[in-house]
């Protein structure tokens, strides 16, 4: 990826943070950790790979995203709004009473969202029922899929596993967004879902291990699922939660606390830094 490009989608990350963490803040409400870190994913994604139109967001042969760790929607809506699905401005309206952004996607109510999800391991199975339609109705679109690492304690997760792999879904790819945190602490300590990698081969996958934050590695790891044929890819995303901004990295207790106002401050000035000098290269 050209150097110019990858600073490009840097800036439109960094932008999704800042918006996500909006909301988060007027909302006094939500889980800033895991949208921090999948940031970098979806503006890779909705730049320049998936097929989606904000003017015709229910269009037939688009690309589908369904994001099964649901509670970071900050993150995903913060990246509709740049990609123009909904006004950047909606974003402050975040779990509030009667608005149509709410803790979870709605896909009855927000446009650009492709599946409804907030109970663990039901969106990524949703995504594998979609990948398998688009194969029987004969369709070319791709279906993309991100959860947490956290997630993979649920026993749907791998009801999927098996399912996508039976049915050699090689137009399905999911993200596992691999922070090594959840709500309550360590995932190894918690639940340890480890060698990730090694489990989603067993049930027959294709596997590749990225880094969240790397366009460059990112990119292959696209690249290799588009090329692989019979079988559905897992990308074991190595990421940092609460990416970007200092006091929130690695800290499991970001995972589902809002900033206040002191800290919703300093995050805002940090990301601008970055975006600035990320500006200032180009």
């Amino acid at each position: 990826m050209e150097k110019k490009h990858a600073t490009e989608l840097a800036i439109i990350a960094n932008k999704v943070r800042k918006l996500a963490l909006t909301g988060i803040y007027s909302a006094k409400a939500g889980h800033p950790g895991g949208s921090l870190s999948i940031a970098d994913l979806l503006a890779y994604l909705y730049t320049d790979v998936m097929n989606v139109d904000p003017k015709n967001p229910k269009m037939d042969n688009r690309d589908r995203f369904v994001l099964s760790k649901g509670h970071t929607c900050p993150a995903l809506y913060g990246m509709l709004a740049i990609k123009g699905f909904f006004p950047e401005e909606d974003m402050k309206t975040l779990r509030k009473t009667n608005s149509y952004l709410q803790g979870h996607p709605d896909m009855k109510k927000i446009p650009g969202i492709d599946m409804s999800t907030g109970s663990l391991g039901q969106g990524v199975s949703a995504a594998g029922g979609m990948a398998l339609a688009a194969k029987l109705d004969k369709k070319d679109y791709r279906v993309y899929s991100v959860l947490g690492d956290g997630e993979l304690e649920e026993g749907q997760v791998w009801e999927q596993a098996m399912f996508a792999a039976h049915y050699k879904l090689d137009n399905l790819t999911i993200f596992v967004d691999n922070n090594g945190l959840q709500i309550d602490g360590d995932i190894e300590k918690v639940m340890n879902p480890n060698p990730i990698d090694k489990k989603f081969e067993s049930f027959g996958w294709n596997v590749v291990v990225a880094d969240a934050h790397d366009f460059d590695s990112l990119e292959n790891a696209v690249n290799i699922a588009k090329s692989t044929k019979d079988k559905p890819t897992a990308v074991i995303m190595k990421s940092i939660k609460g990416k970007n901004v200092s006091f929130m990295e690695n800290q499991a207790g970001w995972h589902g606390a809002a900033p206040n106002e002191e800290q919703y401050n300093t995050a805002i000035a940090e990301l601008d830094e970055i975006i600035k000098n990320l500006e200032a290269t180009l």
